[in-house]
């Protein structure tokens, strides 16, 4: 599946991306207008310097010729130079003021294009996430941005910037020597020639550069959050070779491109050298004949001088739009993903929840293809009622209870809420009143109060302490010296995982919920702990309708419905001592755990 997200980006990328990423600028009306504006300013005043410049150096010639120079003529002459400095330091003051707006709009537009992408990444479903790595969104909220951000803050108003000094020029020129302008004219169109070619050859090598870079902080990223497997296993040098690949591939693409722009910068120098040496000599021409004087030929040779600086700008120009082209169609292709999981037209807010649970001939497979992870699934929990899934790794277990909270929607059949079709009612309505402990804990930087608090941020400290007793996590909360205050590191790194596992269960608490979903929630403790985690869960889970994965039936015995899943399918059903009775399996599983459970007691008695 990743394979073919590469394939379709490498095929080219959305071409109206950067038009669209252009168009947040109307977000901010005058203020985008104004870079423009003073860029108007500065480049009239650029173009007033070398007409002055002529007419200096007439005056100067005039002035020189003349038997005796007249106090008229150096009057004139420090007018003139006045006006030059004039002219430069209102193009250097304006000058700062475009280049200034430009930077703050171009990071206004960053803003704005990373909270999009951020707020988008939040709503898409947990399908698409299952499509993409964690690396590749990134490098698109961080690198792909900063490559838009660029040319909006630089190359478009260097772009502009060219055009405006390009026409304004030539306007002059032909106002000055109609005859000397048309003998450049024809560098225009073949410098343009030149850069449209280079732009098609560097576009698809500057989405490969993107692609490259994406599987570099791939890998980056896994490295990061696998650090101690790596180091469990001692892969250092393994992942330090992989690495190495990866970034050895940027490199060689990197090198790539600026091999063909190396190449790009010679031919349009050697151009403007052809250009640069017609005027010379048609110029001189002219000068002998008595058609142009000095300070003509000056003044045109300095407009010449702009015509020749923005051409060489498009390289640069080109540079960031061909990547900025190319990281905006990639942006936009996040921005316009298809949500598989969403509030369907007229979708209403789910009353507060009794807690009947029915699943109607549920089938569900992953991405619409492939075989079914469940089959035909039909069951029904009445309200305070506890449901544990029990079964082999892909037996279903986990599918059932993402199916609740719609983090899936099933492929065939119904699941309802006291009579409500999930599909029916607002994601918002139906998951605030789920709580929910996933087999793999997530905490996030900050205190232990503060992740407890997670889903509820106005709860009170003594709400908070309350559900940190009530998961058995109030002790050891406590032991730290800065108890509720004390900070958790990444990921939880400064945890255990069973004190992990047990804030997250005080997190669910909090919340109050009448729908509980715990997966393997005391998977990551010893037999003591998850016998009071067990005993305080038997407390809280009266009154709400709960259902449990669990692999140890020991932590599942007083059920009121026990789900024995193979493939997909409930293959036995019952409380546990009907299960016990009637079903070889579950008595197969429920011996086999004996035997581990005893043997496990015994080694912590030896230790003891």
């Amino acid at each position: 599946m990743f394979r073919m997200s590469q394939r379709r980006q490498a095929a080219g990328p959305n071409n109206g991306g950067l038009k669209r990423a252009i168009k947040y600028l109307t977000r901010y009306k005058y203020l985008a207008l104004q870079p423009y504006l003073f860029l108007l300013v500065a480049t009239l005043s650029q173009l007033a310097v070398p007409r002055l410049v002529g007419n200096i150096i007439d005056t100067i010639t005039a002035g020189v010729a003349a038997p005796n120079p007249a106090t008229d003529t150096q009057r004139a002459l420090v007018t003139a130079g006045l006006a030059v400095v004039a002219f430069a330091a209102m193009r250097g003051l304006f000058a700062f003021l475009q280049s200034f707006t430009a930077e703050r709009n171009s990071q206004s537009v960053a803003f704005d294009l990373r909270n999009d992408l951020f707020a988008q990444i939040q709503r898409l479903s947990f399908s698409y996430h299952d499509r993409n790595r964690t690396g590749q969104l990134m490098i698109r909220a961080t690198d792909d941005v900063e490559k838009v951000r660029l040319f909006i803050g630089q190359g478009l108003l260097f772009l502009v910037q060219a055009v405006l000094l390009i026409t304004g020029t030539l306007i002059l020129l032909f106002t000055t020597n109609v005859s000397l302008a048309l003998v450049i004219l024809p560098i225009l169109p073949i410098t343009m020639i030149l850069f449209i070619v280079f732009g098609t050859i560097s576009q698809p090598l500057f989405m490969q550069v993107q692609l490259k870079l994406s599987a570099l902080n791939t890998i980056l990223q896994e490295n990061l959050a696998g650090i101690k497997v790596i180091k469990a296993f001692a892969k250092e040098p393994s992942e330090q070779t992989r690495f190495n690949q990866a970034a050895d591939a940027v490199m060689a693409q990197q090198i790539t491109v600026s091999r063909v722009f190396t190449f790009l910068f010679p031919v349009i120098f050697l151009v403007a050298s052809l250009g640069q040496a017609a005027v010379l000599y048609f110029g001189g021409r002219q000068i002998i004949g008595g058609t142009l004087t000095i300070g003509e030929w000056q003044e045109f040779s300095l407009y010449l001088i702009y015509i020749f600086l923005p051409l060489a700008q498009f390289g640069m120009i080109i540079t960031q739009m061909g990547q900025a082209s190319v990281s905006a169609g990639r942006i936009f292709e996040i921005l316009d993903a298809q949500n598989d999981v969403t509030d369907k037209p007229g979708a209403v807010t789910l009353p507060p929840v009794q807690g009947r649970v029915q699943f109607n001939d549920v089938s569900f497979r992953y991405f619409s293809s492939g075989e079914p992870v469940l089959r035909h699934l039909s069951f029904e929990a009445e309200p305070g009622q506890t449901i544990a899934l029990l079964g082999a790794t892909g037996s279903g277990k986990t599918s059932i209870i993402n199916l609740l909270p719609r983090f899936y929607d099933a492929t065939e059949g119904s699941i309802q809420i006291d009579g409500y079709d999930v599909r029916d009612v607002t994601l918002d309505s139906l998951r605030s009143q789920i709580g929910i402990v996933l087999q793999e804990t997530t905490l996030f930087s900050g205190t232990i109060r503060d992740n407890i608090a997670f889903g509820n941020s106005n709860a009170s400290m003594a709400q908070i302490t309350q559900a940190a007793q009530a998961a058995v996590a109030h002790d050891f909360i406590m032991s730290f010296p800065q108890g509720y205050d004390t900070p958790v590191g990444e990921r939880g790194s400064t945890l255990s995982g069973g004190q992990k596992q047990r804030i997250a269960i005080a997190r669910a608490l909090l919340l109050n919920p009448r729908l509980l979903i715990l997966d393997d929630s005391t998977s990551s403790v010893d037999l003591t702990t998850e016998a009071q985690i067990q005993q305080a869960l038997d407390r809280l889970m009266k009154g709400r309708t709960s259902f449990v994965i669990a692999q140890r039936i020991s932590t599942v015995v007083n059920a009121d419905q026990i789900l024995v899943l193979d493939k997909g399918e409930v293959v036995a059903r019952g409380r546990h001592a009907d299960l016990l009775e009637n079903s070889p399996i579950y008595a197969e599983i429920y011996n086999s755990q004996l035997v581990d459970d005893a043997v496990e007691a015994e080694s912590v008695v030896g230790q003891g």
